[in-house]
């Protein structure tokens, strides 16, 4: 709380102040102040714990949710959603000094989101697909990881996860060409609605060299089937 109002509300108004959106697969950490995620776990715990009552839950006499509203919280906060409130990782670029232009493949990297429509877990896999040219910048192999997984933890649909990530890619390696494909299990689709326990989804996104040479595309798509 800042003099009675939630602090949820303090941030919804720096934001708008900058006139920035805030959606669900947005990164808001440029608007959190230090100490704050730990007030915001406090306030969604409080209205979590509203929920439960809500939903007819004895909290006071049932052990297994006593807690339950704070573990939810923190969750949400720390972990699940965490790729909204944290800054972006640090991507440590190299010079490519050897000039490499060879296709590289990142993967499969495996991902936890969740849809923003339901907020289901997504679980699934990302390879990533990088052609470099003598102007591209070159990164760890781990900070794919890094940056896919920061992405992900937010909620969303798959669609806009996996554009988002190529536009990342694409901004700071600049390669010829980059391509990413997403497999992922959708539980909005298995544990409600249809309750398909084989559906998945599969989309790509391919840029540059990928979307215009289609024997690297077939390349590429070959490479990553064998996995």
């Amino acid at each position: 709380m800042n003099d009675g109002i939630p602090l949820s509300e303090v941030i919804r108004k720096r934001i708008k102040a900058k006139k920035a959106r805030f959606h669900a697969n947005d990164n808001i950490s440029a608007f959190i102040q230090a100490g704050e995620l730990d007030a915001l776990v406090e306030e969604v715990s409080e209205k979590m714990q509203a929920v439960l009552e809500s939903l007819v839950i004895d909290t006071q006499s049932d052990h297994n949710t006593k807690n339950t509203s704070r573990r939810v919280a923190k969750m949400f906060i720390n972990e699940v959603f965490n790729g909204r409130y944290v800054e972006q990782p640090s991507l440590t670029k190299f010079p490519n000094v050897s000039q490499l232009n060879e296709l590289m493949i990142i993967g499969p990297i495996t991902v936890r989101s969740a849809c923003s429509h339901h907020l289901c877990p997504i679980m699934g896999r990302v390879w990533i697909g990088i052609l470099p040219d003598k102007n591209s910048a070159l990164i760890g192999l781990s900070k794919y990881s890094r940056l896919t997984e920061w992405v992900m933890c937010r909620p969303q649909i798959q669609e806009e996860a996996v554009v988002e990530l190529a536009d990342m890619i694409e901004k700071k390696v600049k390669p010829t060409g980059v391509a990413i494909v997403m497999d992922a299990d959708h539980f909005c689709m298995q544990w409600r609605g249809v309750k398909d326990p084989d559906s998945k989804m599969i989309n790509s996104v391919m840029r540059g060299s990928f979307l215009k040479d289609s024997n690297l595309r077939r390349e590429f798509l070959s490479l990553i089937s064998r996995n």
